[in-house]
């Protein structure tokens, strides 16, 4: 049940973004969800888009390193201490997060957060078992 989530290794440098941005959107390609870190030098951007395949491939044409990883998403109410509760689940059953980000939908009071960690399977249950709906694929491509 695992997101698709692309990691893009980009130039620090202005006008980088818009360049993957303006390439995604010339393809229709729908961003979903996006999350940027940087060094000094370089920036990765996580993106959750509504089609991964075809994200890819352009942007591997484009020139850009590009890295396909499985995350999983988690929906959770929009209201304070539901986020710590997520989070919580995963830390009781000993599940490391490697980073994080969320975004909220357009028509539910809920937040989508996206979850790296590294046993998906394992972070999915634990997370199912304790009330949260996971988010798929399919859940992702009807935002």
């Amino acid at each position: 049940m695992a997101i698709k989530q692309l990691t893009v290794f980009v130039e620090n440098k202005q006008g980088s973004i818009v360049s993957i941005t303006e390439t995604l959107s010339k393809h229709n390609i729908n961003l979903r969800a996006l999350s940027i870190a940087e060094t000094q030098e370089f920036g990765i951007l996580r993106l959750i888009v509504d089609n991964e395949t075809m994200a890819e491939r352009i942007l591997n044409e484009a020139g850009y390193l590009i890295k396909i990883t499985d995350v999983v998403g988690v929906k959770i109410s929009d209201e304070p201490g539901k986020l710590s509760e997520a989070l919580k689940v995963l830390d009781e059953n000993k599940i490391n997060m490697e980073y994080l980000y969320a975004f909220m939908t357009r028509t539910e009071k809920h937040a989508y957060v996206v979850v790296r960690v590294e046993d998906n399977k394992a972070a999915e249950n634990v997370l199912s078992n304790a009330g949260f709906k996971i988010v798929t694929e399919a859940d992702v491509c009807k935002l």
